[in-house]
């Protein structure tokens, strides 16, 4: 069984079991989250589809993690012009652990 679910402007397919890391939600390690925007349960053959979203579905987690992400390096450059930029970046992020699916 698998659920496809938004959060944080972003689309996830998750199943039970699954780590997925999304865009920082409140709440400390250990709580439990609901994910009430689901686009699609499928369970097997038996797929249903949501316009947009599947009725009374839900998918519930743990958070596992709240952390940040590594640094990326953002470098601004511009040719005979003596211009250049360098700073960084670190995104906050949620790590999610997966545990029930239901339709």
């Amino acid at each position: 069984m698998y659920a496809i679910v938004e959060t944080g402007g972003k689309q996830y397919r998750v199943q039970p079991g699954d780590v997925i890391r999304v865009e920082k939600l409140p709440g400390a390690k250990g709580e439990e989250i609901v994910f009430d925007k689901v686009l699609l349960v499928a369970d097997g053959d038996n797929v249903k589809i949501g316009t947009p979203l599947v009725d009374g579905a839900k998918v519930k987690g743990t958070i596992v993690k709240q952390g940040r992400s590594k640094k990326i390096i953002v470098f601004k450059f511009k040719r005979r012009k003596r211009y250049h930029r360098k700073y960084g970046h670190r995104q906050y992020f949620t790590a999610v652990k997966i545990e029930e699916i239901t339709a």
